[in-house]
């Protein structure tokens, strides 16, 4: 998911696009990966995650085998996106925290957590692989070996996954673990109860976008070199790896709501920080306090459709909430490299980042407020 980002630089030069242009890739892609998890989270649902898996390890290796035979920007965007995105990756990442949700109880957050730290684990793992790939054979030779890598592991760690999660009781589907009525989450329909959450899930990865899309770029116009951007862009997500696990124990005591809302405000607080500071030890604390701050918001959605909505819907309901949020991904990767060819600087990108923050914010922030005054009547 995050490769794409490191190639950047060398992807924009070689086929000669703007920054926008060359930010279309990943926008496809994480707009496709949503979508995708929708009809996967359906089919995961109803026949099992191994199924879904196979088709995504197909799919991940083919995408990155055309990618790095592109011809132009327009193929390469398009194995990211229908290949990479909407049936490589979509078969993993919301299928299996909706499928990891439904094991647990006690201690669901953790357990979500974990799975959800699979996406970050390789985030901190193949940016400095795919930098030296780079300067060593090329990012298409990269793209090609990745490619077949990933696809053989994710076919074989396919077969370990062949159980089904233990079926839900119809007391269990008719009353959360919150104890609110599922058929009123917060005290909403439950129609208006997801929109919330998408528009919610769009805001706060709009934000979370600007440095993970762009920093490697950012680097390299501060004059600091790819290299070092790539450095921080692993940096960040081996923090968001600490960052996932602390919120699952964080999110079993205080629950998904609560989590959510602590991980918005302080990931506010790192893209601030990002405005004053941009000297090169300052990027790399920042870089590392933004991935500390916001590795545990996204997990955090699935933990409140487990907890407020009917669990039989739960993959194709944490499938629609994590397509959102991977559309507003996509969106802020555009939207971010567009104000940099508008302005020159990424300082109005930044702002930008600030201001869906802070719409983030006030919607999980007002779910809080609905819990607590549904709470009240309850008692």
């Amino acid at each position: 998911m995050y490769v794409v980002a490191v190639v950047l630089p060398p992807v924009q030069a070689e086929f000669g696009v703007d920054r926008a242009n060359a930010s279309l890739p990943y926008t496809l892609m994480m707009i496709c990966l949503g979508v995708g998890g929708m009809w996967t989270g359906k089919l995961a649902d109803r026949f099992g995650i191994t199924p879904v898996l196979w088709v995504g390890s197909v799919a991940v290796t083919a995408g990155f085998v055309i990618a790095g035979l592109a011809p132009n920007i327009w193929v390469f965007g398009l194995a990211h996106g229908i290949l990479l995105g909407l049936l490589g990756s979509s078969s993993t990442f919301a299928p299996l925290m909706a499928d990891t949700s439904l094991w647990w109880n006690k201690r669901r957050g953790i357990a979500v957590a974990i799975c959800a730290c699979g996406n970050y684990v390789a985030g901190a793992f193949w940016p400095p692989v795919a930098q030296w790939g780079i300067e060593t054979i090329g990012w298409r030779h990269t793209y090609i070996y990745m490619g077949i890598f990933c696809g053989v592991c994710m076919l074989f760690l396919s077969f370990l996954m062949r159980q089904r999660p233990p079926l839900v009781s119809q007391n269990d589907a008719s009353v959360s673990d919150s104890g609110f009525i599922s058929s009123q989450p917060f005290g909403l329909q439950l129609g208006q109860a997801q929109l919330l959450l998408c528009v919610a899930a769009i805001a706060c990865c709009v934000a979370m976008s600007m440095p993970q899309v762009h920093i490697v770029a950012y680097c390299a116009d501060l004059g600091y070199g790819a290299a070092r951007g790539a450095e921080m862009l692993s940096l960040m997500l081996t923090c968001g790896i600490i960052s996932r696990l602390v919120s699952g124990w964080i999110c079993d005591r205080i629950g998904g709501i609560r989590t959510l809302l602590l991980g918005s405000a302080l990931q506010g607080i790192a893209l601030v920080l990002f405005l004053p500071f941009d000297g090169l030890v300052p990027l790399y604390v920042i870089s590392g306090m933004f991935g500390l701050f916001q590795g545990g918001i996204v997990p955090a959605y699935a933990i409140i459709v487990r907890e407020h909505f009917p669990p039989q819907e739960a993959g194709a309901r944490v499938g629609s909430v994590i397509m959102a949020s991977l559309v507003g991904m996509a969106l802020g990767g555009w939207m971010s490299g567009k104000i940099f060819d508008l302005t020159g600087s990424y300082h109005a990108a930044f702002m930008n980042g600030i201001a869906w923050n802070l719409l983030n914010l006030t919607i999980s922030g007002w779910l809080f407020w609905r819990i607590r005054a549904s709470n009240r009547n309850f008692t």
